[in-house]
């Protein structure tokens, strides 16, 4: 029977999921937020960031991973938030929060600047060691989510897919959106052959994803 591609990511064994729970449980604060590349901080230590488009649940996200619920805010208006946002995890990590794409209430001009940004920090960014794409398990990849993999392809930047808000799926449809997901994440060569299916609400998934990250020190 041959494997599927691109299957769920399998629960960490209990060592495993203790150290990153410990990791997590740790020092984490609100570095700096940056709007231009001079202003990133040294690149001295593993890097992870979270992308998805407004909504998909990125703030609810890393304040599940992290236990605190506010460190990650998320602004009512999509595409309001332009900054790229840093979070110290211990003395082993950055957490990289990236503004929500899918710009429908921004400027132009906005998008422009935002975009030149994130291509400059995804391909100049060396301590980069992965990019989460975190999808909405309600609406599968939609084309926005194929254009942020797309550069994240020309980066060279290995991307993870994280699956949000699985708990508002009926097990009935799962099968159908992982299908729609393994399809178009088979067109992406930078895609980790891995999808991680989270509910931040549940907690489902949060062991698992706090465990890769904590793998890649």
């Amino acid at each position: 029977m041959s494997t599927l591609p691109f299957p769920l990511a399998e629960e960490p064994d209990a060592p495993t999921r203790e150290a990153a729970r410990k990791l997590f449980a740790g020092e984490v604060d609100f570095l700096k937020g940056v709007v231009a590349m001079d202003g990133l901080p040294p690149d001295d230590r593993a890097e992870v960031c979270f992308a998805g488009r407004s909504n998909v649940g990125k703030s609810s996200l890393i304040n599940a991973l992290t236990g605190r619920k506010g460190l990650a805010r998320a602004s009512n208006t999509p595409g309001r938030t332009q900054e790229i946002n840093f979070f110290t995890l211990a003395d082993s990590h950055y957490l990289v929060d990236l503004p929500g794409y899918g710009f429908a209430n921004a400027p132009v001009a906005v998008v422009e600047k935002w975009q030149r940004l994130l291509k400059q920090y995804l391909s100049g960014r060396a301590s980069l060691r992965r990019a989460f794409v975190l999808i909405d398990m309600r609406h599968g990849v939609k084309p926005v989510d194929d254009e942020i993999m797309t550069l994240l392809d020309r980066a060279a930047v290995t991307f993870q897919t994280v699956l949000t808000k699985a708990d508002k799926v009926k097990a009935s449809e799962r099968e159908k959106i992982l299908a729609q997901v393994r399809g178009q994440l088979a067109k992406h060569p930078a895609a980790y052959p891995e999808i991680v299916q989270t509910s931040s609400e549940k907690g489902d998934g949060i062991a698992t994803l706090r465990s890769i990250i904590a793998g890649l020190a």
